[in-house]
């Protein structure tokens, strides 16, 4: 699968235009936006053939996964509003563990705390702050 059409230096030019420039690109937006879209990507597998026998609330849980996918990806281009969507899935995920165990609402919250932290320091914040991705 072809992920980049070109390279030029530092910079990556995906189909569509899209530049993304990875030295500006901390480590930590990296992991985050490609675990985001892991677990989007096995989540909306995973969930698939039970979405189709349940369909009102399978299309609900295909549509966090897809969330999930869009915020990683988007993230990785430096969009400032995919740090946030992504923070709002994962304290949807707080949210949803509060009504199980104990132990699951403190894991929830353990990840959610430490996404958090890595979105909005201020290495982070310095990229999502100014414009990543230019059109061709």
């Amino acid at each position: 699968m072809l992920l980049y059409a070109e390279r030029n230096g530092n910079e990556r030019v995906f189909p569509g235009g899209a530049v993304v420039k990875w030295d500006k690109l901390p480590l930590s937006i990296t992991i985050l936006g490609l675990i985001y879209i892991g677990v989007g990507a096995v989540g909306f597998a995973s969930h698939f053939v039970t979405s189709l026998a349940h369909l009102n609330e399978g299309l609900w849980i295909e549509l966090t996964e897809l969330l999930a996918i869009v915020s990683g990806a988007f993230m990785l281009r430096g969009n400032n509003w995919a740090r946030w969507l992504a923070l709002a899935w994962m304290a949807l995920h707080v949210i949803l563990s509060a009504f199980g165990s104990l132990r699951e609402l403190a894991i929830h919250c353990l990840f959610c705390a430490a996404i958090a932290w890595a979105l909005f320091r201020p290495g982070a914040a310095r990229y999502f702050r100014g414009a990543r991705t230019e059109p061709t």
